[in-house]
C-alpha cells in the first residue's frame, strides 16, 4: 500500500452519477474543498455513448473521475434484466474510464461492488479474494460489468502508471435512494414497505428471501467520508473494501427497520432460494489503516434514513398539491390551500 496525498485545492472534479445516492453524498462532503465539482445531467450526456463521452471530457477536462454511475437494482431486477445490467454497466465504465486515460485526468475513483466476491468465499471478503471463484448467479450481469471496470483500471495503473484505483463498496443507504419496489435493494425496499404498510393499517407484510442472508449496510455519508480519504490519500494498483464490517441477518435488518418505522403488524418470510449470496461481509483492515472509521451505527443511519424518507414525501405530497390546477373563483382556492394546510401539520 502506497499513501500519497492529492490535494483538491482548485481541482476539477466530476462526479459521474451526481443525482444518485452515492454521487449526491458526495457532492455535499466535497463542499468543504475548495473545488470545482463538474456534473452532467442524463440529458446532456449519454454515458451510453464513447463519442459523447470523449467529447464532454475534452471540452470539460477534468483533473479527478469519481465513477458512481450505472444501472443498479436487487435481485429480481438482476434476474429479470442480466443482459441490460451487463450490457449498460459495462459501456458506462469502458467509455468514462477510456476518455479519461485518454485525455490525461489525474486521479480515477471507480465505485465497484462487494458483489464482485466469488459466491463461496469465506467471510470476511479480503481484497485478494476477487476473482478466485464463481460470483453469485442471481447478479452475474452486475457483477461481471463490475469486474470489467475493475480490471481495466488495473491494467491502466500497471501498463501505464496511471493513478486509477477500484473501491469496493458494501451495502448502501441514505438520502436519495432508489425507492422503486422493483429495482430497490433492501434497505429502501423495506423502508417503503413497513411504512406503507403502517399508513394502511396492514395486518402484515410479506419479505423477499427466508431472511438467512447475512449482509453488511453502511450509510452513504460514512461511504463518502471514506472515498474522500482514499481520494486524497490512496493511491495503489490493489482495489480497497469500504464497509462497516458487521454482519446481521435480513431478518435482523428487517425487524430493526420494523421497529424504527413503528410498525405494529407481523413479518411473512419466503424461502431460501430467494437469498443471493448466502453472507457478504467485507474486511476493512486496509481501510482502518488509514484511519477511517463509520461515525453512525446501524440504528443511528436508519433513523437518519427513515426521517429523511418521510420528509422526502411530505414534500413531494406537497409539491404535488401546489401544482394542481386551480379552477374557478376565490374561495375554492382557499379551499385548497386549507386542506394542503391540514393534511401537513
Amino acid at each position: 500500500m502506497v499513501l500519497e496525498k492529492v490535494n483538491l485545492h482548485k481541482k476539477k472534479i466530476w462526479v459521474v452519477g451526481h443525482s444518485g445516492l452515492v454521487g449526491s453524498s458526495l457532492i455535499r462532503k466535497f463542499e468543504n474543498d475548495d473545488c470545482s465539482i463538474l456534473t452532467a445531467k442524463k440529458s446532456e450526456l449519454n454515458l451510453l455513448d464513447q463519442s459523447e463521452v470523449n467529447k464532454w471530457v475534452l471540452f470539460n477536462r477534468p483533473d479527478l473521475v469519481v465513477v458512481c454511475a450505472g444501472k443498479v437494482g436487487g435481485i429480481r431486477a438482476n434476474l429479470d434484466s442480466p443482459y441490460e445490467f451487463l450490457y449498460e454497466n459495462s459501456l458506462i465504465l469502458i467509455n468514462v474510464i477510456h476518455a479519461s486515460f485518454k485525455y490525461n485526468v489525474e486521479k480515477l475513483v471507480n465505485i465497484s461492488s462487494s458483489c464482485i466476491y466469488p459466491r463461496e468465499a469465506l467471510n470476511p471478503l479480503n481484497e485478494k479474494m476477487i476473482c478466485s471463484g464463481s460470483v453469485e448467479p442471481s447478479n452475474e450481469g452486475y457483477a461481471y460489468s463490475k469486474i470489467i471496470g475493475l480490471k481495466m483500471c488495473e491494467a491502466l495503473a500497471k501498463q501505464y502508471n496511471k493513478n486509477f484505483l477500484s473501491l469496493v463498496s458494501t451495502n448502501l443507504y441514505g438520502p436519495n435512494d432508489n425507492f422503486n419496489l422493483r429495482t430497490a435493494h433492501a434497505p429502501a425496499a423495506l423502508i417503503r414497505k413497513f411504512h406503507e404498510a403502517k399508513m394502511r393499517n396492514d395486518k402484515f407484510v410479506d419479505i423477499w428471501g427466508s431472511g438467512n442472508a447475512i449482509r453488511e449496510f453502511l450509510h452513504v455519508d460514512d461511504f463518502a467520508e471514506a472515498c474522500l480519504l482514499i481520494l486524497k490519500n490512496y493511491n495503489s494498483v490493489e482495489p480497497i473494501n469500504i464497509g462497516s464490517g458487521n454482519g446481521i441477518t435480513l431478518r435482523e435488518f428487517a425487524l430493526e427497520i420494523k421497529k424504527i418505522v413503528g410498525f405494529k403488524g407481523k413479518v411473512n418470510f419466503g424461502n431460501n432460494n430467494l437469498d443471493g449470496m448466502p453472507s457478504k461481509v467485507l474486511d476493512t483492515s486496509n481501510l482502518k489503516r488509514l484511519g477511517w472509521k463509520p461515525k453512525l451505527s446501524l440504528r443511528e443511519g436508519l433513523k437518519l434514513y427513515y426521517n429523511w424518507y418521510r420528509e422526502s414525501i411530505d414534500t413531494k405530497n406537497k409539491n404535488n398539491l401546489i401544482n394542481l390546477p386551480i379552477f374557478g373563483n376565490k374561495d375554492k382556492t382557499q379551499t385548497q390551500e386549507k386542506s394542503f394546510s391540514g393534511n401537513f401539520t
